[in-house]
């Protein structure tokens, strides 16, 4: 078992690397997976992910309190908005894959909405 969280941990951290440079691919639901196995299976790549500068500290907001930061889901949802659109409109001929896309945009959005999130303020 250990051996098969270590393997979905390098997957889904690569899969996290990849989310963080291609704006269509979510970096951070890569990354919490990739810490959730890699803590069942090696605490030494599981401090290395807390320790690290672009991703330790969504992990560690997650892990502490169950939530995203309300800047980064703002964010990802604008980037994921765009890269939707922009795809949709230029690469997309068929208008029921068009729409259907559209409705995927939404729900995921919302969906991503709907994720607990620290740190509104009215300034936000």
């Amino acid at each position: 078992m250990r051996a098969l969280f270590l393997g979905l941990g390098l997957l889904f951290t690569a899969l996290g690397i990849l989310g963080a440079v291609l704006p269509v691919l979510p970096a951070t639901p890569f990354m919490l997976l990739a810490a959730a196995s890699f803590a069942r299976a090696s605490p030494r790549f599981y401090n290395w992910l807390l320790n690290t500068r672009s991703f330790g500290p969504l992990i560690r907001e997650w892990r502490r309190y169950r939530s995203i930061p309300y800047r980064t889901k703002l964010w990802a949802i604008a980037l994921m908005s765009t890269t939707l659109a922009v795809s949709t409109i230029f690469f997309v001929p068929d208008p029921l894959l068009q729409a259907l896309l559209a409705l995927l945009g939404v729900l995921l959005a919302l969906w991503m909405y709907s994720i607990p999130s620290r740190g509104r303020t009215s300034t936000n």
